[in-house]
């Protein structure tokens, strides 16, 4: 993977001072809109380049500071690596310092540098209060060891103070931006003539290079990479943490929207529903717990639709400052991966909330968590995913592939391949193959899947006594097992083994009360055969020939007819006839002698021959010549 940067973003209320400090630090003015320079306040997000004291550079992302931008400013905070809080020291911590720090707080953004703006307009000992008074307030957040530089974008002042702090902080722990796969949620789509569809965004982790494939989120489109630029150079390759934008083949503004995904194919499928350990802050108001069930907007990467907060373990409500296991359920796909941070705003009145840290991507749709289920979800909160994959694998009651754990669990698949081997090994799993198939099965799912499929049988046989099995397809559905008709064939054949079923051209039968069925079958059968046997060469025709037999039960007797053709002792000629096998081989040298003699014959000689009427000689014949024994000639029959 690509060197690694890191994304610097600001935060703080309107008129702070954030915009202009960025362009001091910069020399980029990151308020690109005529509207913005007209009302002198950000509401697009903006960007810049910011140069290091050691050389290294850093992608930074402003924000806007107006409450009714905060959506835009979680969309520009989701994925930054420091943040840039701005205090504006004429005026201190106001309602959107608040409201940002707790978004901040909720993305779990590693590292905070504080710059207390306009600090020429006051003097130091205002200083000094204002920032005891923004030491306090961060004292019970992530962020209270974070340093405090008085700057002045207007004199210069802090400025270079300013950039050591960030440089000091950028060198401290490792960026969010690491996961194999490329990830860049798109802020801004647009048309360059002459190039085609420009997208716009921070890649959140992987690398993407000129002539690479880009699937979009949650569409699935796929679109190859024609170029790409660093705020306005060319590039080869766009690295992690990078500020980026990719001119994409083949699409319009239509095919990827701002809120979309770009990824490398195939690597996250989109999800409707998530759980998560959810935190109530409630930062703006006081008092009021958060129901369950309550609808609520949340905002991931730089998207935002609604869902419904389901507390777990039938929690009712939560308090302010309070956290618990949720599932959340979505209105709208999003493409999210364990560990991925999100933002909750209230439906109406429109506020931050609360968020948390997604945990299981794909779960089912339940609240009630199982020891397991919570077992799950701590390994996977404290970033344990071996255990994760571990404890995924031993709660499933059926069947599963590698590619199920790797789901369940949030895990990459050849960590969750890893696991499954060791489980194997010690033989917590059974490791199951069905065709080119591979699967995977705990010994609770084993008895479980071993009782239902006794069960069925047992109720297949008491309801229809004569007949000898099930197929192993509506054995599956008669079982009301949610598994591939392949896991279930590898599960049969365990139960086969152990002689729990008999299986018996693809029917498959309880080895006691199928007994019955085989007698009755068997019983058919030697009648059936008596009957042919005495007729010799003129049996009467199939269902006279049940009648004769005195097998009533049709189904029985064509199953009877069916084992005496495959034993041998019956063939089969046409729709309507049968013949002993001792029979057949007559005729079937009385005819060989009479063409050796004759050379060839008619059908009429030859049903002289044989001694047997038109209606028995046509169908003999036409079965000697499928069988190569005989040929037409004409309107005459030679040998094969």
């Amino acid at each position: 993977m690509a060197a690694t940067r890191k994304v610097l973003g600001t935060a703080g209320h309107i008129d702070h001072g954030k915009s202009s400090l960025i362009q001091a630090l910069t020399g980029t003015d990151p308020d690109r809109l005529a509207e913005e320079k007209e009302r002198g306040i950000t509401i697009e997000l903006g960007f810049a380049q910011l140069q290091l004291s050691d050389g290294t550079s850093m992608g930074v992302v402003d924000v806007p500071g107006h409450e009714r931008f905060v959506r835009q400013m979680i969309s520009g905070s989701t994925g930054i690596d420091i943040a840039l809080l701005c205090i504006a020291a004429d005026d201190g911590i106001m309602p959107q310092t608040r409201e940002h720090v707790a978004v901040l707080e909720l993305l779990a953004v590693p590292s905070c540098v504080v710059a207390l703006t306009k600090s020429d307009r006051v003097d130091e000992e205002w200083i000094e209060m204002v920032s005891s008074d923004i030491r306090a307030y961060l004292a019970d957040t992530p962020f209270a060891d974070a340093p405090i530089v008085p700057t002045s974008a207007r004199t210069g002042y802090g400025l270079d103070r300013l950039r050591s702090a960030l440089a000091a902080e950028a060198e401290k722990g490792s960026s969010i931006h690491e996961n194999p796969y490329a990830r860049m949620p798109v802020d801004r789509v647009f048309t360059v003539k002459g190039a085609g569809t420009v997208v716009t965004g921070t890649l959140w982790s992987g690398s993407v290079k000129v002539d690479d494939e880009l699937q979009v989120l949650p569409s699935k489109a796929i679109s190859r990479v024609r170029s790409i630029q660093h705020h306005d150079q060319a590039a080869n390759e766009a690295s992690p943490g990078e500020r980026t934008a990719l001119n994409l083949s083949s699409f319009t503004v239509d095919d990827v929207r701002p809120g979309d995904f770009l990824v490398t194919p195939h690597s996250i499928e989109p999800t409707d529903r998530f759980d998560t350990r959810f935190t109530y802050l409630c930062p703006l108001k006081e008092g009021k717990p958060l129901a369950t069930g309550t609808r609520i907007r949340i905002a991931h990467g730089t998207k935002e639709t609604f869902g419904r907060l389901l507390l777990a373990d039938g929690l009712q409500e939560i308090k302010p400052n309070e956290s618990a296991y949720a599932q959340i359920r979505l209105e709208e796909d999003l493409p999210l991966s364990s560990g991925d941070r999100y933002i909750a705003r209230s439906y109406s009145p429109v506020a931050v909330i609360g968020g948390g840290i997604a945990l299981t991507c794909h779960p089912r749709r339940r609240t009630n968590l199982s020891a397991l289920d919570r077992a799950l979800l701590e390994a996977l909160e404290r970033g344990d995913y071996q255990q994760a994959a571990s404890k995924a694998a031993q709660a499933q009651t059926l069947p599963f592939s590698l590619d199920d754990i790797a789901r369940t669990a949030s895990v990459p698949e050849p960590l969750a391949k890893t696991v499954l081997e060791g489980l194997v090994e010690s033989g917590a799993l059974s490791q199951l193959r069905s065709g080119s198939r591979e699967f995977f099965v705990t010994r609770a799912a084993i008895q479980k899947t071993m009782g239902a499929i006794e069960n069925a049988l047992l109720a297949f046989h008491a309801k229809n006594p004569n007949e000898p099995g099930v197929h192993k397809n509506d054995l599956l559905l008669r079982c009301g097992l949610s598994m591939s008709q392949a896991a279930f064939d590898a599960l049969l054949d365990i139960a086969a083994q152990s002689g729990k079923v008999v299986i018996d051209s693809g029917a498959v039968s309880h080895p006691k009360a199928g007994a019955g069925a085989k007698a009755a079958e068997s019983k058919a059968a030697e009648s059936i055969l008596a009957v042919l046997e005495k007729e010799r060469f003129t049996p009467p025709a199939i269902p006279s020939l049940f009648e004769q037999a005195g097998v009533k039960d049709h189904s029985l007797a064509y199953r009877a007819l069916g084992a005496l053709e495959r034993q041998g002792d019956v063939v089969r000629v046409g729709k309507e006839l049968a013949f002993s096998k001792e029979s057949f081989d007559q005729l079937v040298s009385l005819t060989r002698s009479h063409l050796g003699e004759c050379g060839s014959a008619t059908v009429a000689e030859l049903k002289d021959r044989l001694g047997i009427s038109r209606k028995y000689a046509v169908p003999l014949l036409e079965e000697f010549d499928a069988r190569g024994i005989t040929k037409r000639s004409g309107d005459a029959r030679v040998l094969g």
